[in-house]
C-alpha cells in the first residue's frame, strides 16, 4: 500500500490503545500511538548509546542490477539491531524500577542487549536461560555484566522462573513486545537510511516473527516519503506474518522451527500494534526459502566480509532468490540487522550454501587399478582447475568388474559454468560418471 497523505492520521488508525493482561509483568500497560515524533525523541535520547551504523554501496549491485545500500546493523556492540529498541526501553523506565532491576528469560539477541545496556546504565540485570543454552552465549551475557541464571530443561521453564524472581523481588520481567517505546527505538533505523541514502525508491527489512523494525521503520520512512516501498522478507518455512496479516490478528504457525539457524526470525512474538501498523504502511511481505537465505549469507561474506546470521541475511535473500523484480534499475537499502551466529553453525552454512551455489561438487567413477589410471584422472582435475578437496576409493565392494576401484571426488570449482565445464570434460572420458545431486 502507498500513502500518499495523511500519514498521522493513517499511523493513529494503525495503533489503538490495547491493554496488556494484567499476570503479564510488562513495561506498559497500555500503548499509546506511535508517532514520528517520538522516533524522532528516540533517536536523540540514544544517540550516544548506539552506533550510527553505515549505509554503504554494495559491490553486489551489479551482480542483481539494481543500486544496493546495505544498512550495517550487526556492527552493533552486540551484534544485533535490538539494541537501539533496548535502551529507550531502559532509559525510559522510572528510577525506582531502574534501582530495583530488570529480568529476561532467554539467550536471545533482546537479551543480549538488555544485558549490555542495563549493566551500562547500571540497572540490575538478571538473565534465566535454560540448562540446554550454549556455554558461549551464557559466557557472553556474563561478559556484558548481566547475573547468568540457568534454570530448567526447557525455555518455558526459564521464563516461569523468571517471572516468580521478578514477582518475588520487584525486577521488571522484559520480554521482546510491541510497546510503542520499544517500537520508537528500532524505527531510528529508519530515520538513519533516509538521511544516509538520498532518493531511496526502496527498503527492505527482515520479518517473521519479529516485526517490531519493520513496523517501526515503516512508521519512519512512510512520514518522510510516503513513495518509499517498505518490504519485509520472512521465512517459507513459517510465515506468520503473512498468515497474521490474511487473519487479521496474530497466529503462531505449528510448523515453526526452533532451530538456531533462525533464531529471531522464528517463532511469535510480535503483537497487535506491530501488526496492525505493518498492515497500514508495509507495501509487501515476500518469503524465501532456506536455501535462498544460505546463499545470501555466502553473498554477504564473500562480498562484503560480513558475517551474519539468517536474521541478517534474510533480507538480502529477496534479492537473490528474485522475489523483487520490479526493483531491478531502483535504489534499494537492505537492513542486515544480526550478526549472531555460533561458530559451528557458521562452518554448517557455508559448507552447504557452496555446496547450494554449485560451488562444491562430488561424483563417482570406476577406473581399473592399473598403475597410472587414478593419474590420468587428477591430470583432468588439473586441467579443468578444479580443487581437490577429498579422495575416496572403494575395492573391495566394486561389483562392475573384477580388479576396477570406485573413486568418490569432492571438488570446488569456482562456479556454476566451471562445475559444467568439469562435469563434461569427466563424462567424455568416462561416460559412467555419477554426480551427487544436491
Amino acid at each position: 500500500m502507498k500513502i500518499v497523505s495523511r500519514n498521522e492520521e493513517l499511523l493513529r488508525e494503525a495503533l489503538s490503545c490495547i491493554p496488556q493482561p494484567s499476570s503479564r509483568a510488562s513495561l506498559a500497560s497500555c500503548n499509546k500511538l506511535i508517532r514520528f515524533e517520538d522516533i524522532s525523541a528516540a533517536a536523540f535520547k540514544i544517540q550516544c548509546g548506539v552506533q550510527k551504523t553505515p549505509c554503504m554501496y554494495s559491490r553486489l549491485s551489479k551482480q542483481y542490477g539494481m543500486d544496493i545500500y546495505l544498512k550495517k546493523e550487526f556492527l552493533q556492540y552486540t551484534g544485533s539491531v535490538k539494541e537501539r529498541g533496548v535502551l529507550y526501553l531502559l532509559m525510559s523506565l522510572p528510577q525506582e524500577q531502574q534501582r530495583k532491576g530488570v529480568i529476561v528469560a532467554s539467550d536471545s539477541n533482546f537479551s543480549m542487549a538488555v544485558a549490555h545496556h542495563a549493566s551500562e546504565l547500571r540497572v540490575p540485570v538478571f538473565v534465566v536461560v535454560a540448562s540446554s543454552t550454549a556455554p558461549a552465549r551464557v559466557r557472553t551475557c556474563r561478559d556484558y555484566g548481566a547475573v547468568a541464571i540457568s534454570y530448567g530443561t526447557t525455555a518455558k521453564e526459564a521464563q516461569l522462573h523468571a517471572r516468580r524472581l521478578a514477582q518475588e523481588n520487584g525486577y521488571l520481567y522484559l520480554e521482546e513486545e510491541d510497546s510503542a517505546v520499544y517500537l520508537s527505538g528500532l524505527g531510528t533505523v529508519g530515520l538513519e537510511v533516509y538521511e544516509q541514502v538520498p532518493k531511496l525508491d526502496a527498503v527492505i527489512f527482515p520479518a517473521g516473527g519479529h516485526c517490531g523494525l519493520l513496523a517501526g521503520s515503516a512508521a519512519a520512512l512512510k512520514h518522510l516519503n510516503p513513495h518509499i516501498s517498505v518490504i519485509g522478507v520472512e521465512s517459507e518455512s513459517f510465515p506468520v506474518l503473512q498468515q497474521s496479516l490474511k487473519a487479521g490478528h496474530p497466529t503462531e504457525d505449528q510448523a515453526c522451527n526452533n532451530h538456531h539457524f533462525y533464531g529471531d526470525v522464528s517463532g511469535v512474538c510480535f503483537g497487535s500494534n506491530s501488526l496492525q501498523l505493518t498492515g497500514k504502511l508495509v507495501d509487501k511481505v515476500v518469503a524465501v526459502r532456506e536455501e535462498d537465505i544460505l546463499i545470501s549469507m555466502l553473498r554477504l561474506l564473500e562480498y562484503e566480509r560480513a558475517t551474519v546470521d539468517a536474521e541478517g541475511a534474510i533480507g538480502l535473500a529477496a534479492l537473490v532468490a528474485g522475489k523483487l523484480p520490479e526493483l531491478k534499475g531502483k535504489r534499494v537499502a537492505v537492513v542486515i540487522c544480526s550478526g549472531n551466529l555460533e561458530l559451528h553453525l557458521l562452518q554448517e552454512c557455508i559448507a552447504r550454501a557452496l555446496t547450494l551455489d554449485s560451488r562444491v561438487c562430488r561424483f563417482s567413477l570406476v577406473i581399473s587399478d592399473c598403475p597410472g589410471d587414478m593419474s590420468k584422472l587428477l591430470e583432468i582435475l588439473a586441467r579443468e582447475e578444479a580443487r581437490v578437496l577429498d579422495i575416496q576409493q572403494e575395492r573391495t565392494f566394486v561389483t562392475s568388474e573384477l580388479f576396477a576401484v570406485q573413486v568418490t571426488c569432492t571438488v570446488e570449482t569456482r562456479d556454476k559454468i566451471h562445475t559444467a565445464q568439469l562435469r563434461n570434460a569427466l563424462l567424455e572420458r568416462y561416460p559412467t560418471t555419477s554426480w551427487t545431486e544436491r
